[in-house]
């Protein structure tokens, strides 16, 4: 029952993320039956089972929140957000970086390695 109740959620979830876009929508949809029936011989005990539809409901979640297509308006692109789209605050972009040890040094993302003195030699 498990297994009916994640493709049906997967095939809700393609219907919102793709909607309007037949094309995609009936690539997505016929992806998904593929999948189902390639596992459909699998005994019910198979311990693989599990994590199968474990990750047919990840494939859901991320397509119902974080799919958002986009449609060319004149020159700017139209973003079609929907209800369950995840919208972010973005607090964790505008905080500094993290150090991240590279080596034994601590270095911040997108930064340089390479002191003033290398930096002369690459010109």
């Amino acid at each position: 029952m498990a297994a009916i109740a994640a493709y049906r959620n997967l095939f809700r979830a393609v219907r919102i993320a793709f909607k309007g876009d037949e094309s995609i929508l009936n690539a997505a949809q016929y992806q998904i039956r593929t999948g189902f029936r390639e596992n459909a011989s699998l005994d019910p005990t198979n311990p693989a089972i599990p994590e199968h539809i474990k990750h047919a409901e990840d494939v859901a979640t991320i397509l119902r929140r974080n799919v958002v297509q986009g449609q060319k308006d004149g020159e700017a692109y139209k973003l079609r957000i929907h209800e369950y789209t995840e919208r972010g605050d973005n607090d964790t972009v505008k905080m500094p970086p993290k150090p991240t040890p590279i080596d034994g040094k601590t270095s911040r993302c997108g930064g340089s390695q390479l002191g003033n003195e290398s930096l002369k030699t690459l010109r």
